[in-house]
């Protein structure tokens, strides 16, 4: 076992931890963030993103022994006293979301997108959900709604 200090959503964890336990595994096993979803355990479905370290990342991808220090926002980390971020209004809006599966792992990418770019194009914003498999909503109302919140 292996300790380890991290925090998440702003809440200082130690835990001792196994050195081959993936990260989304942690998140959702040993803290109860089943916002961080689990598809593909390759990171091409892009449903375990999260913010490590202020950069868009899939936690399939990474042992948990590896986020000792870091700061790791999750899905739920985004809204703050109960209220949606711009992002997530904007997805109930344009209803760019049906089974919700992707949608975690979406929001978090498209967060990460709209804090680093002045104003992304929608070509950028297409390149962006190309990292991410959504069977249900065609991507049209994703894009418009990150297209609207960040201005494109």
């Amino acid at each position: 076992m292996t300790e380890i200090a991290v925090t998440v959503n702003g809440r200082v964890y130690r835990e001792a931890v196994e050195p081959r336990l993936l990260l989304s595994d942690f998140l959702r096993g040993r803290l109860g963030l089943t916002g961080t979803h689990v598809g593909c355990e390759h990171g091409v479905c892009g449903a375990c993103t999260i913010r490590f370290d202020g950069v868009a990342a899939r936690s399939c991808l990474l042992l948990a022994v590896q986020a000792d220090g870091a700061e790791i926002v999750t899905v739920e980390g985004l809204a703050r006293n109960g209220a949606l971020t711009p992002l997530q209004e904007a997805f109930r809006r344009h209803h760019a979301l049906q089974c919700g599966f992707c949608t975690p792992g979406i929001l978090m990418a498209a967060e990460d997108l709209v804090s680093r770019a002045a104003r992304p194009t929608r070509d950028e914003i297409v390149d962006l959900l190309s990292g991410h498999l959504c069977r249900c909503t065609g991507y049209t109302p994703i894009v418009d709604a990150i297209a609207e919140v960040a201005g494109a």
